[in-house]
């Protein structure tokens, strides 16, 4: 099979999802250790049946910023423990909020109908829900930054609740995915994927974070957390996604054929976008021990994804006129803003939001 041939978007997606397919969207300690004193753990309710999982960090004493909240949205299969690092590092001066999206984490995880109509896990639902727990914690008005897939929810609050939003942070997110081919279910594993967790890797939680370790490009911490917060034990000691199947189909497949309406954003956004730079940095999987054709099949595939990425950065800037724009280089999806968290928390700290 010819896999230029894949769409590097799909492939991106497929990517991410085989190497955090039990939820490794994670993130943790930059400082390399969590700084998590004062964080409280809330389930506020957001629908009949439904609750949802809130790390919630007050603002650093003499801050003066208890009121200026800052909520923070995980990527596809991540949690609010992804936030250990960055949330702590950004209450020196606000309270911030992390979330667990439904169907993950510590929320609550309702089954999707089985219509062709459901919407169980359409961003519109998951906006819903944000805005449910803002009401329910009596938040009015938010900065709101979200990580990769979470810029659908960031670019649909904004423009259905102007009134609640101070500002956004898009952190690595996709311009358009509907437009970059929307939901498919490739059948084939691409040589160069992350090799999925076997029955050993799977066998105690302390397999799984090895096999976690291995795939990912370094592991922090709060990484940790992120991961065992995803996972549930079973009575012999292996472990398994705590998100049914059928939940992660339901989300990956609306996120995935959704399309954002960038006109209706009116407030002060800040774009931030990963440049890989180097192949470790877009498949820390491989290396040079590796088969030479995966490689070489990996190789091809960063030739190709790495410009269409910073050219999907720059359409997300063109369709927010007057945003400001932060290049990553060499750094990895999943934990730059772990990695290069001070360059993160820096141009967060100096953006104009409204008041």
């Amino acid at each position: 099979m010819n896999h230029t041939m894949i769409s590097p978007f799909h492939a991106r997606r497929r990517l991410l999802l085989g190497a955090a397919a039990m939820a490794a969207l994670a993130a943790c300690g930059g400082s390399g250790g969590p700084r998590n004193a004062g964080v409280t753990d809330r389930q506020v309710g957001v629908a009949p049946g439904v609750s949802l999982h809130v790390r919630d960090w007050p603002a650093a004493q003499g801050s003066g910023g208890d009121a200026d909240v800052i909520v923070l949205l995980a990527g596809l299969g991540g949690n609010a423990y992804g936030f250990d690092s960055l949330a702590p590092a950004l209450a020196r001066r606000h309270r911030v909020l992390a979330i667990t999206r439904r169907g993950y984490g510590s929320s609550s995880k309702p089954l999707p109908a089985d219509t062709a109509g459901d919407i169980s896990y359409a961003p519109a639902t998951l906006v819903a829900d944000l805005l449910a727990v803002l009401d329910a914690l009596h938040v009015q008005r938010i900065i709101l930054g979200g990580h990769s897939v979470a810029g659908n929810e960031l670019t649909l609050f904004a423009g259905s609740h102007p009134q609640r939003v101070r500002g956004l942070v898009y952190l690595d997110t996709t311009f358009d995915y509907l437009a970059s081919g929307g939901y498919s279910e490739e059948a084939e594993r691409l040589s160069f994927e992350a090799p999925p967790p076997g029955p050993a890797d799977l066998a105690s939680m302390d397999a799984s974070i090895a096999y976690a370790r291995r795939v990912n490009k370094q592991w922090w911490p709060a990484q940790e957390a992120n991961w065992r917060n995803s996972l549930e034990v079973q009575p012999d000691g292996a472990v398994r996604s705590n998100t049914a199947p059928a939940i992660a189909r339901a989300m990956d497949m609306a996120a995935h054929n959704f399309s954002p309406d960038y006109r209706r954003v009116r407030a002060p956004a800040l774009v931030v976008t990963v440049d890989p730079g180097t192949l470790r940095n877009l498949l820390p999987w491989l290396s040079p021990q590796s088969d030479p054709a995966v490689l070489a099949e990996g190789m091809a595939f960063f030739d190709i994804f790495r410009p269409l990425r910073l050219a999907d950065g720059d359409s997300l800037a063109a369709a927010l006129p007057g945003c400001t724009r932060l290049l990553i280089r060499n750094g990895f999806h999943s934990d730059f803003f772990i990695e290069h968290e001070r360059t993160v928390v820096d141009a967060i700290e100096t953006m104009r939001w409204e008041k």
